[in-house]
């Protein structure tokens, strides 16, 4: 494994990538720089997902359903809590490293975003210690005794906030990876706090029998010991240097993006407490059990995302002239839409084999039945990514909110009118709703202020072809043939119905044996 390169020192050898010699470079460059480093950026992720699927076994084991549905709370909240605290800065940091390359620049902006989250998380600390029996009791994690619960939940409410401490300041370390563009220094990082933090979460489960509160524990320590090292490996850059102007400036930016995510966690966790809320008694938590598996599974779609979300603002913002920016914008919206379509009817024709696996009891098995509508969701989540960076180039983002406001609102609505209805499916087609409108929105709004000519006519050809096979596959009885077959088929039915332009057949006919 490579060592990282000291900070300030060229890069470009570490990231593989070639050294800016002023040419411009050729759209296939740079679309494969971007893949190249959206993979780098998926390999930790990559484990994360692995590793969180083959545990989960491991977790229903030696944990309760109850307590595993309080971890479910406590990180659910958690989610809402880190967009907070890390505030329009976050948001704001890697657009606002782009607009000038001075070092003295770009130094003062690092160390006011590190000393403003520093400060805002261990407030947000010190308040989850102070009053820890309070949200235990608030978010109905206390312990219940007849309830089969294990461990105090003031002490997983203690133990939640240093996550959180822990987690704010981590992202904005690996976040400066991301600014300067070394997805393998990124990766290291990752790829560390994984190997840390399983083997411990291992035995204070397994052997120390810790439950919940050594599940948190386990998560939070690795996160911790590398985020110690990356305090050291940065220190010259983390001086004492504060500059409230730019904070002021960073959020004015980064606000809009911050109530947007906070608009999207009602989207993405919110469902969870409203089942919990629509539904009764034990039905309420086996419905709640059976659409998390659904909801874990379907992530392994937004695990390609990820990673190519963390690659995307830092090369999107790169390509400084902007017709080529423009160009580049439209073709990733489409190859990106194309793997994320293809992945939803893989993902959605073999769920029942993949709940089977992963689901140890009988009870577990109907969450096949969400996981087309959740994989699909991710497929137009890819697309909303694309799109909202034009916002963020021209520095527009007001918004942004308003989008993922109006998507909210939608799923709401709807999980309030399908859910005491259908249980976990009526969550999981609110949730698809919801990610169709937020694109579509955000897509308008992004025209208005930087029109893109997105190729629209070939999205909704992979859409259709991928809607239909999925279909098709649902329409008969399950079998592993005809899932094979109906996911090989995805990329050759695009030829019949003009999805690829002459130059990406030329390619594909040169990958196909000669005859």
């Amino acid at each position: 494994m490579s060592r990282l390169a000291p900070p300030g020192r060229d890069s470009t050898r570490e990231s593989g990538r070639p050294p800016d010699d002023g040419k411009p470079r050729s759209l296939a460059s740079q679309l494969r720089g971007l893949g190249r480093d959206s993979v780098i950026y998926g390999i930790g992720g990559l484990m994360s997902r692995f590793l969180a699927v083959v545990m989960l076994p491991l977790y229903t084991s030696f944990v309760s359903p109850g307590d595993y549905g309080r971890i479910e709370l406590l990180m659910t909240v958690m989610a809402v809590v880190v967009v907070v605290i890390r505030g329009g800065a976050n948001f704001g940091f890697i657009r606002f490293y782009f607009l000038d390359k001075d070092p003295a620049y770009r130094r003062g902006l690092i160390r006011t975003v590190f000393w403003a989250q520093m400060g805002y998380s261990t407030l947000g600390l010190v308040l989850c210690v102070l009053f820890a029996s309070q949200l235990a009791n608030a978010l109905g994690v206390a312990y219940q005794p007849g309830k089969h619960l294990q461990g105090s939940g003031t002490n997983l409410v203690i133990a939640t906030a240093v996550l959180l401490w822990v987690n704010v300041n981590y992202a904005q370390m690996t976040n400066l990876f991301r600014a300067e563009q070394r997805p393998a220094a990124f990766s290291i990082a990752t790829v560390t706090n994984i190997a840390i933090t399983v083997p411990l979460t291992v035995i204070l489960v397994v052997v120390y029998k810790h439950g919940p509160l050594g599940i948190i524990v386990g998560n939070l320590s690795g996160t911790l010991i590398v985020y110690v090292a990356l305090l050291a490996y940065r220190r010259e850059q983390l001086g004492l240097q504060f500059d409230r102007k730019l904070l002021h400036t960073l959020n004015r930016f980064g606000f809009p993006l911050m109530a947007a995510a906070l608009a999207m966690w009602v989207t993405n966790f919110g469902d969870r407490l409203m089942i919990r809320k629509l539904l009764h008694g034990t039905y309420a938590l086996h419905q709640l059990g059976q659409y998390s598996l659904a909801y874990k599974i379907s992530s392994a779609m937004v695990l390609l995302f990820t990673a190519f979300q963390v690659a995307w603002p830092a090369f999107a913002y790169s390509i400084e002239d902007e017709r080529e920016a423009k160009r580049a914008y439209s073709f990733v919206l489409t190859y990106l839409m194309f793997i994320a379509a293809w992945a939803a009817v893989g993902l959605s024709l073999f769920a029942p084999w993949i709940v089977h696996l992963l689901g140890r009891q009988r009870g577990y098995w109907p969450a096949s039945t969400a996981v087309p509508a959740l994989a699909y969701a991710s497929v137009f989540f890819a697309g909303f990514i694309v799109v909202t960076i034009a916002t963020g180039r021209v520095r527009q983002t007001k918004f942004n909110w308003i989008a993922s406001t109006g998507a909210a609102v939608l799923n709401f609505g709807l999980n309030l009118w399908l859910i005491p209805s259908y249980g976990m499916l009526g969550a999981a087609y609110a949730t698809l709703a919801a990610y169709v409108l937020l694109m579509a929105v955000r897509t308008w709004n992004a025209q208005r202020v930087y029109p893109v000519q997105y190729q629209w006519r070939r999205v909704v050809i992979l859409l259709l072809a991928a809607g239909a096979l999925t279909g098709t596959g649902e329409a008969f009885p399950h079998s592993l043939v005809l899932a094979f077959a109906l996911t090989a088929a995805y990329p050759l039915l695009l030829f019949p119905l003009g999805f690829y332009l002459p130059a990406e057949r030329k390619r594909l006919r040169r990958l196909l044996p000669a005859h």
